[in-house]
């Protein structure tokens, strides 16, 4: 008899929005959301203080992006 694992609660869209609204420069609603390797990149940009000025910006794009339904989580299941 094989062990299932259950399924995790899905993500929540208010908090993906206000983590990538507040937070977005450092990634954290991408680390929020299972996208670790985005997560990361945008960490590395903001703390590089040129990368800043693409970062935050990709940020506040990811926050509408959010809010208007067009991200999912890392296993492409839609926010609730």
């Amino acid at each position: 008899m094989q062990a299932t694992m259950p399924a995790a609660a899905p993500k929540q869209k208010l908090v993906a929005f206000l983590l990538a609204f507040f937070l977005g420069g450092f990634g954290v609603h991408n680390f929020y959301l299972g996208k670790t390797g985005m997560g990361v990149a945008q960490l590395i940009l903001t703390i590089t203080v040129v990368g800043a000025l693409v970062s935050l910006p990709w940020a506040f794009v990811q926050s509408i992006m959010i809010i208007m339904g067009k991200i999912d989580d890392a296993n492409g299941n839609p926010l609730v």
